[in-house]
């Protein structure tokens, strides 16, 4: 990923999801970014105070972590943000890593369709 390449890790997140944000603006899809997700119990919508980094056409999670290694409550959160957006496909994208091909998890919600 060209951001990793050119910042290297050890920045903020922050530092990294304003890059990635302005990459993604280069292409012609909808980017959301620091998307609010409410949580849907019976009828009532309650704002808990997720939120997701990223959003794109309604159909991929991103969540990017600047950390030494993921772990499963990082993967558990990409999980419940796919649960609460009906999205199949998430990106858990580790900069701190130092190849950023070992900083990337892909987390699936249910079967992926076609």
């Amino acid at each position: 990923m060209c951001i990793h390449k050119k910042l290297g890790p050890g920045l903020l997140e922050s530092a990294y999801e304003a890059c990635l944000n302005y990459e993604l603006e280069q292409y012609d899809i909808l980017v959301e970014r620091q998307k609010k997700l409410p949580l849907i119990y019976d009828d009532l919508e309650l704002e808990v105070g997720y939120r997701l980094d990223f959003l794109i056409d309604n159909k991929v999670v991103i969540e990017l972590k600047a950390v030494e290694c993921l772990n499963n409550l990082h993967t558990a959160q990409v999980i419940t943000y796919l649960k609460l957006t009906n999205c199949k496909l998430g990106l858990l994208i580790n900069f701190n890593a130092p190849l950023i091909k070992n900083g990337f998890k892909r987390v699936i919600n249910g079967v992926l369709q076609d």
